[in-house]
Parts: structure tokens; sequence; C-alpha cells
């Protein structure tokens, strides 16, 4: 007789696959790091064949756990949507949002409400941070899915909005082209910092680096204080602020677009239904 899969065993084992370690993958579980092996023992036993191997100091994928993966993500898909279904109060668990500080206040907010309207026993958990690092959050399975101006071909993702890129300052700021522009950084990595000095090196424009911050709060406060300029979507600008553009000497920059991606077979029901009812028109 051939032995029937343990769903719990499965989703162990498609957070330790998405996680990438045992010790995450039971963080996000709530297990222990040990209750995490022995459930990936237990499956293996089950299936009869080896799901991962020892890389240096990290666990891959053999070939047959990487066949396992797209059937364990559909079985788990399927179990989550029958039981759902069954419920009368409808959709209900955690969704994990990562969005970046610059949107909060403009495209989040309609899409936080589109959600809670259609599934109001959803409760929304909110990470805001920068875009670099919320990426790197949903491919290790912290979040459930992320708004960010970058692309990875790896997930599934649409288009929320294009934003035009400025050089903003302190409405008080005074621009003098005969200095070199001072500018407000985000440290690396940043689309912002990049599409800034490309321009200005292939314009010839001389700059220096007036301030430099890990976050947007920082940002927002040198460019108030009058401290230099910053590139950044229009989504920064404030009553307190105003635009510098090509008749104060400096280049046009590039747009950029907000895309919601989201992990290709994600374990968690709402993914997929927050998703469909987000891209409808």
């Amino acid at each position: 007789m051939t032995p029937a899969l343990d769903l719990d065993l499965l989703r162990t084992f498609v957070t330790v696959a998405d996680a990438g370690s045992f010790a995450e993958a039971g963080q996000l579980l709530g297990r222990t790091q040990s209750s995490v092996t022995q459930h990936l023992q237990r499956l293996e036993h089950s299936v009869g064949v080896a799901l991962l191997r020892k890389q240096g100091r990290s666990k891959q994928l053999t070939d047959a756990g990487r066949q396992l993966l797209r059937h364990a993500r559909q079985m788990l898909a399927l179990n989550d949507e029958a039981v759902g279904a069954l419920r009368q109060d409808g959709p209900s668990g955690v969704l994990r949002i990562g969005s970046p500080h610059d949107i909060a206040d403009t495209i989040l907010p309609p899409l936080l409400t589109r959600i809670a309207r259609a599934a109001p026993n959803v409760r929304l958990e909110i990470d805001v941070g920068r875009s670099p690092f919320l990426m790197d959050d949903l491919h290790r399975g912290k979040v459930d899915m992320v708004i960010s101006t970058r692309r990875d071909e790896r997930l599934q993702g649409l288009a929320l909005r294009t934003s035009p890129v400025w050089w903003i300052c302190a409405a008080h700021y005074r621009h003098d082209p005969s200095q070199p522009l001072p500018l407000v950084l985000v440290d690396e990595p940043s689309i912002y910092r990049r599409y800034a000095l490309e321009a200005l090196e292939r314009e010839g424009i001389a700059w220096r680096q007036a301030y430099v911050a890990s976050n947007l709060i920082g940002i927002k406060a040198a460019v108030r204080a009058g401290l230099g300029i910053t590139p950044r979507s229009m989504e920064l600008l404030g009553p307190d602020m105003r635009v510098l553009g090509e008749h104060h000497g400096l280049p046009r920059l590039p747009d950029v677009t907000y895309y919601l991606w989201v992990r290709p077979g994600s374990v968690n029901p709402l993914v997929r239904k927050a998703y469909e009812l987000i891209s409808e028109p």
C-alpha cells in the first residue's frame, strides 16, 4: 500500500525550502529547530529517499526533493482551499505585507483597504522597510507579499504604479549651480542613488555626498534641514519641500515602477486570494 503523506510534514518541508534553513523555518512555524529536523527525517523515511543534502553549511534540495516540493505546494494549497471553503465566516489567518517607507502613506493604504473589506477576518501584518531587504525577506518566507521598485524574474508580480523621480530639496533651500551638488543619499543598495549618480556622471555635473542615511526617515530629516538635494519618487514630496529640474541645470531622472511581488506556489492560501483581488481591475 502506498504510504499517505502527512500534510504537517509537507508544510515543514516547504517552509524549510523557502526559508533556506532549519532554524529560520522553525521561527516561521513556531517550532524548535530539533522539531523541524524530526519532521524532515520522518518525511524522508515516509517517501524512502533523501530530500536534502548538505552543501557547505547549508542544505540543498536533492532532485527528489525538488520533485516533491512541486507536489507538496499543490497538496497544501488544495487542502487549505478545501478547509477555507467549508468555513462560513470567510478566509482567516495572517497575511504579512512588506512595503517601502515612501509609499506607506500613498500606495499601501488603498491596497490594505481593499483586502480588509473583502476579507475582514484576515489579520494584516505590515513590515515597512527598504525595498532590497524586503525582497530578501520575501524569498526567505518572512513576508507573504512585497511592494517594491525592484524586479525579480523568480517572483510573480504586477505593476501598481509608475512614478516620476525628482530632485527634491527643502522649500527654503538655495541652489547654487556653481558649487558641487550636495546630495542627500541612502546607503547602498538603492535604485535612486544609482539613477542619480549615473545621470550626474553622464552630464559631467560635480557632486558631493552631503549626508547619508540608512533609511527614509533620515533622508527626510536631512532634506527638511536644508542639507542638500535627494533623488526620490514623487511620493516623498511634502508641503515643506520643492522640486528642482532641468531649468536648474539638473538632468532628468528615469521613472520608477512599484510592483507587488509574491512567491509562486506560496503555501499561504491568503496570498493567492489577496493577489487575485488586487489584480482585479
